[in-house]
């Protein structure tokens, strides 16, 4: 038997009751923790691994797990949050994942989107919490709006990408949203210096200004002078979003 379980048991009186609860929950979510790690193991793609490495994706610990089948992993676990906040500090890829996939939605609160932003660790790790997690918050509208002010490059970069997110499955939430100011903002850290940055206002000012052509139109009226600059990546972030819109539907 477990030392502080034991420990515990010669304690009379609701402290040690409450106490021995908290060690016994515990010992389960190691137990599940182990119980995953053996999962990966079965399902590792070493040449996987090796190719996110090559392409700048660091993790200390990474199975090389495809998404779909970290989502049919999932199924075998409890959705329960302290099981996920016990994956997401682990710095393991796909551990972060399945954190991202087994956070009870009603239970994830402001301040826990506040801290978990500040802890994404790369673009993967940002787009997976988007999409898992945040962009289902019946408040992702008022995470877009914070974090979109943001003077941290990265909260701003999760935020564009939460709020393409956002567009991209059609969420009513877009409706609170003052997209106008977005896009502004989005429009001018086009010309930062962060890749990811320029990427994710890239994305989403391209599901923005699918929504209506008067979007589309002052997205490429406030770019129009990348058209003619000598900076490469700027002709080509024009180039994309004028394919993007040209020809408008009806």
């Amino acid at each position: 038997m477990d030392a502080k379980v034991t420990k515990l048991l010669k304690i009379s009186g609701f402290k040690a009751i409450f106490a021995l609860k908290i060690v016994i929950r515990q010992a389960d979510m190691d137990e599940i923790l182990q119980q995953i790690r053996a999962d990966l193991r079965r399902s590792m793609n070493g040449i996987a691994s090796k190719s996110m490495r090559e392409k700048g994706l660091h993790y200390k610990l990474n199975f090389g797990v495809d998404v779909p089948r970290l989502r049919e992993l999932s199924k075998r676990y409890p959705v329960d949050a302290q099981l996920a906040e016990l994956l997401w500090v682990q710095e393991t890829r796909e551990l972060k994942i399945l954190a991202t996939m087994l956070y009870p939605v009603h239970e994830f609160d402001m301040d826990k989107a506040d801290k978990w932003v500040k802890e994404i660790s790369n673009h993967e790790i940002r787009e997976q919490v988007s999409m898992n997690l945040f962009q289902k918050l019946d408040f992702a509208d008022k995470l877009v709006q914070i974090w979109t002010d943001s003077v941290d490059q990265e909260i701003r970069t999760s935020g564009y990408w939460l709020f393409a997110r956002l567009l991209i499955v059609k969420s009513d939430l877009i409706n609170q949203i003052n997209k106008n100011e977005i896009m502004e903002k989005m429009i001018l850290d086009l010309s930062a210096g962060s890749y990811f940055l320029r990427l994710s206002a890239q994305r989403a000012l391209t599901f923005l200004g699918r929504t209506a052509e008067s979007f589309s139109k002052k997205i490429m009226e406030g770019i129009q002078n990348f058209q003619t600059s000598d900076d490469a990546a700027k002709k080509e972030i024009f180039d994309s979003l004028n394919f993007e819109f040209t020809d408008f539907p009806d």
